[in-house]
C-alpha cells in the first residue's frame, strides 16, 4: 500500500472536515449578531453553538497533528515559513474561546457588549487567514532552491484575499442558516433573509475564484488529466443551489447540509487540484513539497494508518452522539432564565 497517498487523503479529509463543521460557528461568531435585537436573542445566538464549537475544533488539532507526523517537513514549513500568519491564526482562536466562554460569566451589559465584539473579531479574522493561507497554498508559495523567499506581506496578494473573502462568505451562509434551523422565533426569521442575500455574494465570489484560480494557478491540471475529479467542482455547484433553492422553500435545516457539502466538495477541489503537492512552489514543481519528498517512513505512515482506523471512527461518532443530543432547536428565550451565555 501507498501510505504517503492515503494520509496526503487523510490530510485532506481533517481539513475538509474542519472547515465544514468550525465553519459555521465561526460564521456564527462574526455575522450572528446580525440576526438578534436583543439580548435574548444573542444570547439564544451564543447557547446555539455552545455545545459545539469546541468538538469542532478537534478536527483542526488532528489536521495539526497529522501534518507533523505524516508530513514533518510540510509542519516545520508552514511554522517557519508562514509563522507571523498561524500566529494571528492562533491568536484568533484563543480569543474567539475566550470570548465564547467568558460572555455569560457576568451580568453587565458592557461585559457581554466587550466579548461579543471580541468574539466578532476574532471569528472573522480567523476565518480570513484560514482562506488567505489555503489561497498561496492553491497559487504555490516562493520556494526556491535557497528555500522559502516570500514574505509577510507578499502572502496578502490579490488572490489569496479573494479566498480569504470566499471563505468568510461561505462561513457567513453556513453561519446563518445553522441560526436559522438552530434558533427559533425572530431570529431564524431573520437568519434566513441574512443567509438568502449572502447567497448571491457568495455564489459571485465562488465565480471570481474559479476564474482566477484558472488563470493564476494551476489547480487545473489535474483535472485536466483526470477528467473524473471534474465531478467534484460539479457536485459544489449542485450542493450551492440546492442550498438556495431549499432555504427559499423554508427548509434551512436541509439547506444547511447542502451548504455543509458545498463547503466540503470546495475543499476537496482544491487538494485534489494540488495533488501531490502539500505545498505547492511558484519557482518550479521541483522545489514543492509532496507527498513523495516530505512523508514519514514506511513504518511510521503504516503505524498512525493502524491508530487513524481505531480513533477516526470514535470521532466521527462523537461528533454524531453531540449533534444528536443537541438536535432540538432552542425556543425563542429559552435560555432567559438560566443565566448562562
Amino acid at each position: 500500500m501507498d501510505y504517503a497517498k492515503i494520509w496526503f487523503v487523510l490530510w485532506a479529509v481533517l481539513w475538509t472536515g474542519y472547515f465544514a463543521l468550525d465553519g459555521f460557528d465561526l460564521g456564527v461568531g462574526f455575522s450572528g449578531w446580525l440576526a438578534a435585537d436583543d439580548e435574548a436573542q444573542r444570547r439564544d445566538v451564543f447557547a446555539s453553538i455552545g455545545p459545539f464549537w469546541d468538538g469542532n475544533e478537534v478536527w483542526l488539532v488532528t489536521a495539526g497533528g497529522a501534518t507533523f507526523a505524516a508530513f514533518p517537513p510540510v509542519y516545520a514549513g508552514l511554522f517557519s515559513w508562514l509563522y507571523p500568519a498561524l500566529f494571528l491564526l492562533l491568536f484568533s482562536l484563543i480569543a474567539r474561546g475566550v470570548a465564547l466562554e467568558f460572555r455569560g460569566k457576568l451580568a453587565p451589559p458592557a461585559w457581554k457588549a466587550f466579548w461579543e465584539r471580541t468574539a466578532a473579531v476574532s471569528s472573522f479574522l480567523a476565518a480570513l487567514l484560514l482562506g488567505t493561507a489555503f489561497g498561496n497554498i492553491f497559487r504555490g508559495l516562493e520556494i526556491g532552491p535557497a528555500g522559502y523567499q516570500g514574505t509577510f506581506f507578499g502572502l496578502l496578494n490579490p488572490y489569496a484575499l479573494l479566498t480569504g473573502l470566499l471563505f468568510c462568505a461561505f462561513f457567513f451562509f453556513h453561519g446563518q442558516l445553522w441560526l436559522a434551523s438552530r434558533v427559533s422565533g425572530p431570529v431564524s426569521v431573520k437568519a434566513s433573509a441574512l443567509a438568502s442575500r449572502s447567497w448571491y455574494v457568495l455564489a459571485a465570489l465562488l465565480a471570481a475564484f474559479i476564474a482566477a484560480s484558472y488563470l493564476r494557478t494551476g489547480l487545473a491540471g489535474n483535472f485536466a488529466a483526470r477528467k473524473f475529479l471534474l465531478a467534484l467542482p460539479l457536485l459544489l455547484a449542485i450542493s450551492l443551489g440546492a442550498a438556495k433553492l431549499l432555504l427559499s422553500r423554508g427548509k434551512p435545516g436541509t439547506a444547511f447540509l447542502a451548504s455543509f457539502c458545498a463547503i466540503a466538495l470546495f475543499s476537496l477541489t482544491g487538494f485534489a487540484g494540488i495533488y501531490p503537492d502539500l505545498l505547492p512552489s511558484r519557482q518550479g514543481p521541483e522545489f514543492a513539497l509532496n507527498v513523495y519528498n516530505s512523508s514519514s517512513s514506511a513504518y511510521t505512515l503504516r503505524l498512525m494508518t493502524a491508530v487513524a482506523a481505531v480513533f477516526m471512527p470514535v470521532i466521527i461518532g462523537y461528533q454524531f452522539w453531540v449533534y444528536r443530543v443537541f438536535r432540538a432547536p432552542l425556543a425563542a428565550g429559552e435560555l432567559q432564565k438560566t443565566g448562562i451565555y
